[in-house]
């Protein structure tokens, strides 16, 4: 596993931490509608100010191209933020020159200060170094607390780790540690759950996993376009036809690296896609010309379900069907809770993320019963894929 320093190693009283966080949550009518990213780095936070710190949080809102926009303003944020930490939470109209640096020299240890989105700078995105240095001049030391942004070489989610001492924040560590357990040093046999629409958006993801795993599951709509290559006719299933060769090639992988890939053998179809549409199960091999499938059959849940069984460690990504419309969400509630089970059982170890996924897990109830929910998206695909996340190897020790 990387070796990075953790907040347990940080001095920090009367210091200047610049804290990067993931704000980027869902306003409506200048009012967050959903604050579950701000309670995720609260521990680090609250941590950091009850220990003296001057809390400095960077953070980016949308994307505003470079340029300052009062719609993507953190200004409505920084309540949020008070609400959720209990305490006040000072905002600062620039997140460089006077406006930040005015701001910061007026707190005291243990005042908490959110600077504007820093992507109204065009050096951000760049990681330009006069603007990294134009950051670092409000800080004696880097703490990043935001996952979800470390798959971004931008200045305040790498340039800074270079430029100050570095930290990983509480929810970094968490979420590092989490997917050492998932994937970097896993108990064996892992199981791997991959869902979603289309293989192609998880090309790089199934052909790194086919090296990692024991056992590969494919649901959703990407199962499809696997059983086609096979030659079983899906009828007018979403299926993504032209990479046929690319799903016989993960397969013939897979079988190199000893790793069995888990397809439907049977199926939930229908005509339609609508709440409670008329639907029947058929075999996957026997889709009506005329039906879609928008779900796994029973006979596959018991198989993930075998799977899931004889594994240690499960790594999931994607719903088995529909999930979003009942009753094409019965095996995706089915499987997560039987995971879940086996979680809380102490047998197994879960880590799941992804946008779908998070909301799967949650349609199910068992999000809390998983060993860890990443609410990172493209950072946690892109660890799933194999690749090299910018802003955790610049916090590499």
């Amino acid at each position: 596993m990387m070796s990075f320093h953790t907040l347990d190693e940080a001095d920090v009283a009367g210091k200047r931490v610049l804290v990067r966080v993931d704000l980027n949550v869902p306003v409506k009518d200048g009012a967050v509608t959903d604050a579950t990213r701000i309670e995720r780095v609260a521990p680090t936070v609250t941590e950091l100010a009850d220990k003296g710190a001057k809390v400095v949080l960077l953070a980016h809102f949308g994307r505003p191209k470079g340029a300052p926009d009062p719609a993507q303003s953190l200004a409505p944020i920084a309540k949020a933020a008070s609400d959720v930490l209990g305490r006040p939470v000072a905002f600062a109209a620039d997140c460089i020159g006077a406006a930040a640096s005015g701001a910061v020299a007026a707190m005291k240890g243990g005042d908490i200060l959110l600077l504007e989105n820093t992507r109204f700078h065009k050096g951000e995105e760049k990681n330009e170094p006069d603007f990294v240095a134009a950051l670092a001049a409000n800080g004696d030391l880097y703490v990043n607390d935001a996952f979800s942004a470390a798959h971004r070489a931008h200045a305040s989610t790498e340039g800074l780790a270079r430029a100050l001492p570095s930290y990983a924040g509480r929810s970094m560590q968490a979420e590092l540690e989490a997917l050492e357990k998932g994937l970097g040093k896993p108990a064996r046999p892992v199981v791997a759950i991959v869902g979603g629409a289309k293989v192609s958006t998880k090309i790089d993801l199934l052909t790194n996993l086919v090296e990692k795993v024991d056992a590969l599951v494919i649901g959703g709509g990407m199962a499809n376009t696997f059983l086609a290559a096979q030659g079983i006719d899906v009828g007018k299933s979403l299926c993504e036809h032209d990479l046929a060769d690319t799903a016989r090639q993960i397969m013939a992988k897979a079988k190199e690296t000893g790793c069995a890939v888990v397809l439907p053998t049977d199926a939930v179809v229908a005509k339609e896609f609508k709440v409670d549409a008329a639907n029947e199960t058929v075999p996957a091999a026997a889709v009506p010309a005329d039906g879609m499938i928008l779900d796994v059959g029973p006979q596959t849940v018991e198989v993930v379900k075998d799977w899931i069984a004889r594994a240690r460690t499960l790594v999931w990504n994607g719903p088995l069907g529909a999930f979003e419309i009942a009753p094409f969400d019965r095996a995706t509630v089915a499987a997560a809770a039987f995971a879940a089970g086996r979680t809380k059982e102490g047998k197994l170890v879960s880590v799941a993320g992804g946008g779908d996924t998070v909301a799967a897990l949650n349609h199910a109830d068992v999000a809390d019963d998983f060993t860890y929910v990443s609410t990172a998206g493209g950072a946690f695909l892109e660890w799933m894929e194999g690749k090299e996340l910018p802003g955790v190897a610049a916090l590499s020790k």
